[in-house]
Parts: structure tokens; C-alpha cells; sequence
């Protein structure tokens, strides 16, 4: 048998069944969420277990350790102390009313322009009307 037929044949059952093949995406493509869900799966797996389920999916079971050693990992950049949250509050306190006042500030500038075309064009059906 010739690859080339191979090769067709899983073209075409991938076409078909619109899906990949077990094993087509490689560890580093995976997202967050589905490498936690194969953390989830595979938690409970035995030695032979956890290798077929591998296999399936195109993974090395030192990547699934990889992965649960990275999810357990808490970073000190992520964990913010209550100083730190304290000065963001202070700050984001500084910022609101000033956005308000903006938002206001357009608001009212949106409403003057609204009102000026209304009389324009109440003001040009005048003259039309005097014309005729």
C-alpha cells in the first residue's frame, strides 16, 4: 500500500467527520482550559491508563506533569498584597469622578449639538415654506 493512499484516505476522513486526528495538535497549541480538563481526565488513571489516554491525544505523560506543575505554581507577581489593593482602590477612587464629570461634560455637549440641527433644520423649513 502506498502512503500517498494513506494519506488521501485521512484527508478524506478528516473532511468527512470534521474533526482532527487523535493526536494532530501538538501539547504546546493546547489552551488553559483544555489542558485543565486533561489534568481532570487523567487524575484518576492508572500507569496503563494514563499512557493510552496519551497516546490518543498525541501527549507525553511528562507534559501532563508539566501542566499540573504549572497550574499548582502560584507566582508572587499574581499575588497582590493588601498595600498593593489598597493604592489601586485609592487610585481607581481619583479616576471615577473624573470620568463622571467627562461623561457629563460630552453629555451635555451631545445634547447642545442635537438641539442645534433640530433648530437648523426647523429654521430651513421656514425659509422653504416662505419661498414657495
Amino acid at each position: 500500500m502506498q502512503t500517498g493512499t494513506l494519506k488521501s484516505w485521512m484527508r478524506t476522513a478528516v473532511r468527512t467527520h470534521n474533526t482532527p486526528l487523535p493526536g494532530t495538535k501538538r501539547a504546546d497549541e493546547w489552551t488553559p482550559a483544555e489542558r485543565l480538563l486533561a489534568l481532570n481526565q487523567t487524575h484518576a488513571l492508572d500507569e496503563s491508563g494514563l499512557a493510552s489516554w496519551c497516546r490518543e491525544r498525541g501527549l507525553f505523560q511528562h507534559q501532563l506533569t508539566q501542566w499540573r506543575d504549572q497550574f499548582c505554581l502560584v507566582k508572587p507577581a499574581q499575588s497582590a498584597t493588601k498595600g498593593d489593593l489598597q493604592q489601586a482602590l485609592c487610585a481607581h477612587k481619583h479616576t471615577i469622578p473624573q470620568l463622571q464629570s467627562n461623561l457629563n461634560r460630552k453629555d451635555k455637549a451631545l445634547a447642545e449639538a442635537a438641539a442645534l440641527l433640530v433648530l437648523q433644520k426647523r429654521f430651513q423649513a421656514l425659509w422653504e415654506d416662505e419661498a414657495v
